[in-house]
C-alpha cells in the first residue's frame, strides 16, 4: 500500500553489515540520481539533483549512541552552506 502524502519512514533492528550494505546503496542512488525506498507499507522514490545540503548529529553517553544522516534539497535552489567535512574511521 503506497502512501499518499509521500512520506516513508521505516524503523527496525539491524546488524552493522546490513546497515553499511544499505549505505552502500544510499551512495549509488545518491549518484546516480534516483533513491527508491520500499517495504511492506510504504514506498517513495526520490530523485536528488542540483546542490544537496548534508547535516550530521552524533552523541554519545554512557547508554544511548546516536548517529543522525540528513540530506535535502530544493528543486532548483541552490544551499549556500558550504563547510568542509572530514569522516574517519579510526
Amino acid at each position: 500500500m503506497k502512501n499518499v502524502n509521500n512520506d516513508f519512514r521505516h524503523q527496525s533492528l539491524q546488524d552493522r553489515d546490513t546497515i553499511a550494505d544499505l549505505l552502500s546503496s544510499l551512495q549509488q542512488g545518491l549518484k546516480k540520481g534516483t533513491l527508491k525506498f520500499s517495504d511492506e507499507d510504504n514506498a517513495i522514490t526520490l530523485k536528488p539533483s542540483g546542490l544537496l545540503s548534508l547535516t550530521i548529529d552524533a552523541s554519545s553517553n554512557n547508554e544511548l549512541n546516536v548517529l543522525d544522516v540528513r540530506i535535502t534539497w530544493q528543486g532548483g535552489k541552490p544551499n549556500k552552506l558550504k563547510k568542509e567535512l572530514k569522516v574517519s574511521t579510526s
